[in-house]
């Protein structure tokens, strides 16, 4: 009898999705850095400051006052209206409280559609350059991932005839990040109302807008796809605080959707996790209803680092970027510099993920392949990194390019 294998029990779509490579380049990252390595880590999306004091405290008097029990799997009425409250003063958009439902960080309100809407075989279209998550997500639900590329020249926005191509009749799902991750592209009002122009003619497929960048948008805030005339019911939107307020930790989104969308999201979220925590779920109302004056601050900074970067960039001989206009993400085109040969170890650099890999092995900087996201030209960067590390940084990945012979 053939001895027993545990990894032979798992299930197919376990196995059809692999390790975000932002997770796998920080670990390796980190256990560089255990080994005595210098290493200077730019992969991980994760703003730099701490939760601004006033929703600490909140967070404290919650548990003083006992908010340690279960909630409401949709989440607490409070926050629920507080949200609602924000999308009507914030981005044109009426949502009553049960069309909201307060989930353990954004990510858990993308899985919960996902898996609200998404049957074997349905397609769900993703605008490369893509969030890593949002690929596994769908696989993880049992639909289709349909990749449509955007360039660099296009500012990584999607044309709406390249939209229009991908349907099929199998098509269930688009889902729009603006402010985008990786790319920081930001789309505008009108770019929206063209996209959903083409979504209106589509009647099976319903948007998930992924606003959770909202508030690390340089130039105002972005449009909210939801707000596009005749989309209101066609959309899910997705928010959170884990970006604009610092909270990555805390594990605090949301979703907006009409009621009976939101309704399943509710029996999804029921199932696997029920309620997010009591107390956060305060600290978060205390964020939504609260001063802004951290969170401006906290963008400026990017603002300022976004500079930074782009001006180191732009001084390195085959590399294209332009400043993204939101996230604190920077996602260089390198297409030219594959190819080439490294003249320390003579290995050629033949795609992003070896470059990243070299950078991180011989050069001592973690970044992340643009592959990843769908994009097999760029890399990314983090800038939600000290000004310090990211001057480092951009020190070592100049000096690497700088050795790649032409």
């Amino acid at each position: 009898m053939a001895p027993f294998d545990p990894a032979r029990q798992l299930s197919q779509r376990t196995a059809a999705v692999e390790e975000a490579a932002i997770l796998r380049m920080a670990q390796r990252a980190r256990d560089l850095k255990a080994q005595g390595r210098s290493i200077v880590s730019l992969t991980v999306g994760e703003p730099d400051f701490d939760t601004p004091v006033a929703i600490r405290e909140a967070a404290k008097q919650a548990l003083d006052e006992g908010h340690t029990h279960y909630g409401p799997v949709a989440g607490i009425p409070e926050l629920r209206a507080a949200i609602a409250a924000k999308h009507r003063r914030e981005n044109g958009l009426d949502y009553t409280a049960a069309e909201i439902v307060v989930s353990n960080g954004a990510k858990q309100s993308i899985t919960n559609v996902a898996f609200s809407l998404l049957d074997a075989g349905d397609e769900a279209i993703l605008i490369a350059p893509f969030w890593v998550a949002y690929e596994g997500i769908v696989r993880m639900a049992g639909g289709t991932p349909v990749i449509v590329p955007t360039t660099a020249a296009e500012g990584f926005k999607l044309p709406p005839e390249r939209l229009a191509a991908a349907f099929t009749p199998r098509t269930k799902l688009i889902i729009i990040n603006s402010p985008c991750n990786p790319s920081g592209a930001i789309y505008s009002r009108g770019e929206l109302a063209a996209l959903a122009s083409v979504i209106a003619a589509h009647p099976s497929a319903m948007v998930l807008s992924d606003e959770i960048y909202e508030y690390i948008a340089f130039d105002g805030i972005p449009a909210s796809f939801a707000a596009i005339d005749g989309m209101r019911e066609r959309t899910i939107t997705v928010n959170g605080c884990s970006k604009g307020f610092a909270m990555t930790g805390w594990r605090l989104g949301w979703s907006a959707a009409p009621e009976p969308v939101a309704k399943a999201i509710g029996k999804v979220q029921g199932t696997f996790t029920a309620g997010a925590n009591p107390f956060v779920q305060r600290a978060a109302l205390a964020a939504l209803e609260g001063p802004r004056d951290e969170v401006e601050a906290m963008r400026d900074q990017y603002r300022r680092r976004r500079d930074l970067v782009a001006d180191r960039l732009r001084q390195m001989p085959g590399v294209g970027f332009d400043p993204p206009p939101g996230s604190f993400y920077a996602f260089p085109e390198v297409s030219r510099l594959l190819g080439r040969r490294d003249r320390a170890t003579g290995a050629t650099i033949a795609t992003v993920d070896e470059m990243c890999d070299w950078l991180l092995a011989h050069h001592g900087v973690a970044t992340v392949p643009g592959s990843a996201f769908g994009d097999p030209a760029c890399i990314r960067l983090s800038f939600a990194a000290s000004e310090a590390d990211l001057d480092e940084g951009l020190t070592r990945i100049a000096r690497a390019f700088a050795g790649l012979a032409g």
